[in-house]
């Protein structure tokens, strides 16, 4: 059986053009889309790939590659790059897609970005599925410390060095912060190609990455280094999935804040994976990500006012005030 059927675009957005792929002709009854949110910030769709194949359930499943990446226009002007233009694109993609309802799945930074848009309170939001993200940049770098401070003595000493220096872009830099990615990032070896082609994008252009993050994973010194929602998870209504690996840098301590913050939010961890258990259990996770998906719609259904009713719940925190 092939891949499904998908059609690519772009959506204008500031002057310049967002690229999308959606991925699936349609719903079947009671399902709505799900709108992928890649990380990064500034890499690119290319390593969600095997997402395409929650399609199959029933829903299109959306890419689109976040202005400054990717297949999107690149303007290079570090001004633009902020939570809030990205918040704003968000709502761009879905309105010129027609996606009224739709499930946000936000993976590492598009975790964080799908959180920014549910506690903007955007309407039609069935559910959020954080996937090896966080809701503190602040206990996220505490947590990449203590990480950090298990790698070998000597890798230790080469980060050290070129960070103090100012030389992050160096060759051996890079060479000593791939020791953690292969620990924490991806486990798997060789890299899959989706993974592959992702750190190219990034590596030729990372203005958003720099801007917004940082040098590395590790050593967040951009716009996001103070970034913390956390005294606000409460405000958030939606059905929740939290999902990280055993040895995610999204570490059982950031994976958790975000289910103790989130009422009612469920979490699963995958035993054999790191910061992509999409592609390291791929099967697992989409079994996971499925199931929870159903189950949201059915929620959704259930609370969903009957035709002719004049009575509703009352209205939450995250819900949207309008009509």
């Amino acid at each position: 059986m092939g891949e499904p059927a998908s059609v690519e675009g772009h959506v204008p957005f500031r002057g310049f053009r967002t690229w999308y792929r959606v991925v699936g002709e349609g719903e079947a009854p009671g399902r709505s889309p799900v709108l992928v949110l890649h990380g990064g910030p500034g890499t690119g769709h290319d390593y969600l790939e095997p997402l395409v194949a929650l399609a199959a359930s029933g829903r299109r499943v959306v890419f689109y590659d976040q202005l400054g990446c990717g297949r999107s226009d690149h303007p290079h002007d570090p001004s633009l790059w902020s939570v809030g233009l990205f918040v704003e694109e968000v709502a761009a993609v879905r309105a010129a897609l027609g996606l009224s309802r739709v499930h946000l799945l936000g993976q590492s930074w598009g975790g964080m970005l799908a959180l920014e848009v549910a506690l903007a309170r955007h309407p039609g939001l069935v559910s959020l599925v954080l996937a090896d993200s966080l809701a503190s940049v602040p206990i996220w770098t505490a947590e990449m410390n203590r990480l950090r401070g298990e790698l070998p003595a000597e890798v230790r000493e080469v980060l050290a060095r070129h960070e103090a220096a100012g030389t992050t872009g160096s060759p051996e830099y890079q060479e000593a912060v791939m020791v953690f990615y292969r620990r924490h990032l991806c486990r798997l070896d060789p890299f899959p190609g989706c993974v592959e082609r992702t750190f190219a994008n990034l590596a030729a252009d990372p203005e958003v990455y720099n801007t917004l993050w940082g040098p590395s994973e590790f050593y967040a010194t951009g716009r996001l280094k103070g970034w913390d929602v956390t005294p606000r998870l409460g405000e958030i209504r939606l059905p929740t999935l939290v999902l990280s690996g055993r040895f995610d840098e999204a570490t059982p301590a950031i994976a958790e804040a975000l289910r103790l913050g989130i009422a009612g939010s469920e979490r699963v961890t995958f035993e054999e994976s790191s910061h992509m258990p999409h592609v390291e259990e791929t099967d697992r996770f989409l079994s996971v990500v499925g199931d929870f998906l159903a189950r949201a719609e059915e929620r959704a259904q259930a609370e969903a006012p009957r035709p002719g009713s004049r009575v509703g719940r009352a209205a939450g925190p995250g819900d949207d005030p309008r009509p």
